[in-house]
């Protein structure tokens, strides 16, 4: 039986999440996670954010019409960033959550920290051909050890230089298929169930709504200094994950 107070804590995050992604695109899955492992444990944070990562990347990943010069570019990266989810999932059955939530935690520092920084690295498009299959398995092995899909795949796609409306439908692709990754890597660990999924369901509705909120601020404020506040706010909250993750030990 889902309980009023979870129903709040689930929805009042995907408002917050989807109001963010709302603005800058992006900051659906580390905003929800930093947010719900506070309060849930990893996996089920995990699991609550899958439906509504998928849903809000369905848009992003097939509008833009570079699906397919994308896809030719760099499929050995998204084929390795999906099929090696696994093997990150199955630390979660292995290895302290305690420690992988903490992980979690340091994921989003570097991520806040590379971005704040302005730090900028360049693949060269000959490397490609190498770097797209190891840093898409590392992307894959991390999202399913902490569900984050950002490090370090997301620099990767900034770094081999794609122009702006194909960075963001080349992240919404490799956001959604390894969502899709994700769920059948928890499912097959059992970290699934018809409470959560019905949660997960349900965060559908919040976090469009604040997409469409986040997209009227955006109308309003300075794109750039939200950004800023975003990558700040997501720093806080990964040196707080990882304080309060290390006092359990």
């Amino acid at each position: 039986m889902v309980d009023f107070a979870s129903l709040l804590i689930v929805a009042g995050t995907f408002l917050i999440a989807g109001s963010v992604k709302g603005v800058i695109g992006l900051g659906l899955p580390p905003v929800s996670l930093a947010l719900l492992t506070v309060a849930l444990d990893l996996p089920t944070a995990m699991a609550l954010m899958l439906i509504p990562s998928f849903v809000t990347n369905i848009w992003q990943s097939t509008v833009g019409g570079n699906a397919r010069a994308i896809l030719a570019r760099i499929w050995p990266f998204l084929a390795m960033a999906t099929l090696t989810v696994w093997i990150g999932a199955a630390a979660l059955t292995r290895v302290n959550l305690t420690y992988l939530t903490a992980l979690l935690g340091s994921l989003l520092i570097i991520y806040a920290v590379v971005n704040l920084a302005g730090i900028k690295i360049v693949v060269p498009s000959r490397h490609e051909v190498w770097a797209g299959p190891l840093i898409g398995s590392a992307n894959g092995v991390l999202t399913g050890m902490t569900g984050s899909f950002a490090v370090p795949g997301v620099m990767f796609l900034q770094a081999i230089g794609l122009p702006k409306n194909m960075l963001i439908q080349a992240m919404g692709m490799l956001f959604m298929v390894s969502t899709v990754a994700l769920a059948a890597a928890l499912q097959q660990a059992n970290f699934l169930t018809l409470q959560t999924g019905v949660m997960s369901a349900v965060a559908v509705l919040p976090a469009l709504a604040g997409m469409v909120i986040g997209q009227r601020i955006r109308e309003r404020l300075s794109e750039q200094m939200f950004r800023k506040v975003f990558f700040i706010s997501l720093l806080i909250l990964g040196a707080y994950i990882i304080v309060n993750t290390l006092q359990k030990l």
